[in-house]
């Protein structure tokens, strides 16, 4: 069984959490291009991400720098800090 040792709540197996994606900062200002750049292009190339996951049993969202390579939880990321304000 594969786990996740999340910093806050312990060593939990993967299979209670929902992987929601990776978090990147839109290009605001961009043109045509570089929103389908954003879209439907990714690195994916083995190294640290800041991703969404939502642990089911006890309802809490977490945003996690995760080593994509080794699964390593590299850090618990304030969701604050990932809010991206929509442009007026």
């Amino acid at each position: 069984m594969k786990l996740l040792d999340c910093p806050l709540i312990g060593r939990r197996p993967i299979s209670e959490f929902d992987y929601v994606g990776e978090i990147r900062k839109p290009p605001v200002d961009g043109d045509s291009a570089a929103w389908s750049d954003f879209v439907f292009n990714r690195r994916g190339a083995p190294g640290v991400l800041r991703e969404r996951w939502y642990h089911r049993p006890t309802g809490y969202w977490f945003v996690f720098d995760r080593d994509t390579l080794t699964d390593d939880i590299k850090a618990v990321v304030d969701a604050r800090e990932v809010r991206y304000d929509i442009p007026a």
